[in-house]
């Protein structure tokens, strides 16, 4: 190799440690050997045609030909989008508009009747507050509150309330309270909430004390009137100033305030009648109540389904009961609450329905039987302490003439705690129904089509245009029941093969499972809601 030619070289010395010794030196003493490598000084890099050699390039036939197409296939690929995106639009099933909801729409109706029972008065209803949001409830009604006694219309004050529930400040406190947590308040102004009947003969007069107190309750904050034995009044002549004094004088920006009516021993054509005649928000009436069969109530339901905006369903709370004086077992309160909770309306509870509270206990003071039992609290939160607990269905003394007083402790702890452990799994239950009903537009507000009927059950469906659609399937009787499901055609509608489980009352269906529509058998006291998806 040339002098002038021959690149420098680096010589680089690698000293090869001895893994052992560690001192540089290969085994035997001799010295590690060297290594020459090739090092250039400059290394060459390409750095791209320069602007000149890519200006020659770029006028050439060929790039320009290569150009224009690829400028073309960009807008071809952007029509394409576009028009695709049209297409689907055109073709895609339009959305149903949502129809106008009310707040009396959107959850159930919580009634309490009795303040004193439920928890000592009004201010005893704001503390609880927390425990009646947890069931999603989105009006409480109440009352009445004010001073009457039966059958004595001089006596009537509309305006104060009886001390027995509390003060006007403590009326005003819950009314903040309950609209922080979104809850309305609707209050109760029965006339002869004593006494049979309900209203005076002179209903004019009445009538018009009964308007001048709706204002002034109204001003004070509450967001509806509710009145007991509808038809006598929604036949007087003053019926349309107290419409006047709710339903009036409110803007799109304020909240509707309801007019709401009870009604009984009527047929589902009559309330029908009276919803468009009275002009009321809401009424309650007690058909599902009656010892009627699922025929009848089937026909119930295709007579007052369209009407379900202005529809509530009750089972014993336009009487005032309580669920359970029907429901005698639990599973069939369980059956009912899924069964309100479905229905085309809106469910109303009496207080204690919730936890499948008993209809008649015995009071431990005077042994004597009370219509409203007292409500129990924290069952889903603590330990029942039986001694602490004074609910319990059995008189004390009553059990000590059967019992040796060391059993007395060891039964009523026992009873208590069991009596406890299902109010627990009941509740739960009807916050799962009610957390759904507020989530699923089928359910809230969807057409509705019946599919099946006998004396002890029925079924129908829930329908709202693409959403989930939901099967409610219900045994009340005694014996085994085979539902054969039938839906009338219906555009846009079909049963499909198979739907799954959503909830059921029972652990034989489990949920998510697959059910056979066409061999659908429930056992007694059985409930399913089933749940199947748009398929277009």
């Amino acid at each position: 190799m040339n002098k002038d030619t021959e690149i420098d070289m680096i010589e680089v010395e690698v000293n090869e440690l001895d893994p052992e010794t560690g001192d540089g030196q290969a085994p035997g003493g001799k010295k590690n050997g060297s290594v020459k490598l090739k090092v250039p000084d400059d290394e060459v890099t390409f750095t791209g045609l320069s602007k000149k050699e890519l200006m020659k390039v770029a006028g050439t036939p060929g790039w320009v030909r290569t150009r224009w197409v690829l400028l073309v296939l960009i807008w071809l690929g952007w029509f394409g989008i576009l028009a695709g995106a049209i297409v689907i639009i055109v073709q895609a099933p339009r959305c149903k508009s949502i129809p106008e909801m009310n707040w009396w729409n959107e959850g159930p109706l919580y009634q309490i009747t009795d303040l004193e029972v439920f928890s000592e008065g009004l201010k005893g209803v704001e503390e609880k507050l927390d425990d009646i949001n947890e069931l999603k409830v989105k009006g409480l009604v109440i009352g009445p509150l004010n001073i009457a006694q039966a059958n004595q219309k001089i006596i009537l004050n509309f305006a104060e309330i009886s001390l027995v529930h509390g003060k006007a400040e403590d009326l005003d406190n819950l009314l903040k309270a309950a609209h922080k947590k979104g809850i309305s308040v609707v209050l109760d102004l029965t006339p002869n909430y004593e006494g049979n009947p309900e209203w005076f003969s002179d209903g004019e007069e009445i009538m018009e004390r009964v308007k001048a107190a709706a204002e002034y309750w109204l001003e004070k904050g509450l967001d509806g009137i509710k009145i007991s034995d509808l038809v006598d009044p929604s036949n007087s002549t003053d019926w349309a100033k107290l419409r006047m004094a709710v339903q009036g004088n409110g803007t799109d920006d304020t909240k509707k305030r309801a007019l709401m009516g009870v009604v009984n021993s009527i047929s589902a054509d009559e309330v029908s009648q009276l919803v468009n005649v009275s002009g009321v928000d809401l009424i309650l009436s007690d058909l599902l109540s009656r010892n009627t069969g699922g025929k009848e109530r089937i026909r119930d339901l295709e007579t007052l389904h369209s009407e379900q905006r202005k529809i509530g369903w009750g089972l014993g709370a336009a009487q005032k009961d309580r669920l359970s004086k029907r429901a005698t077992t639990r599973g069939l309160i369980r059956l009912y609450q899924l069964l309100l909770f479905t229905l085309p309306g809106t469910p109303v509870f009496t207080y204690g329905d919730e936890i499948g509270l008993q209809a008649n206990q015995m009071s431990n003071e005077t042994n004597q039987t009370r219509e409203a039992p007292k409500m129990v609290w924290n069952v889903e939160k603590e330990e029942t302490d039986g001694a602490k607990v004074s609910v319990g269905v059995f008189s004390l003394s009553l059990i000590k003439r059967s019992f040796a007083l060391s059993a007395v402790k060891h039964f009523l702890e026992f009873h208590l705690q069991s009596n406890h452990t299902e109010y627990a799994e009941i509740r739960k239950w009807f916050r799962s129904l009610s957390d759904l009903r507020g989530k699923e537009r089928s359910l809230l507000h969807g057409d509705y089509y019946s599919l099946y009927s006998s004396a002890t059950s029925l079924s129908f469906l829930r329908v709202w245009d693409q959403s989930k659609r939901y099967i409610t399937a219900v045994n009340w009787g005694d014996g085994l029941e085979e539902l054969k499901l039938n839906l009338a055609p219906t555009e846009g509608v079909e049963l499909p093969e198979t739907a799954k489980v959503k909830l059921s009352t029972d652990q034989e269906f489990e949920v998510d499972s697959p059910v056979h529509l066409k061999d659908l058998t429930l056992k007694a006291g059985q409930a399913l809601l089933l749940q199947f998806p748009y398929t277009g």
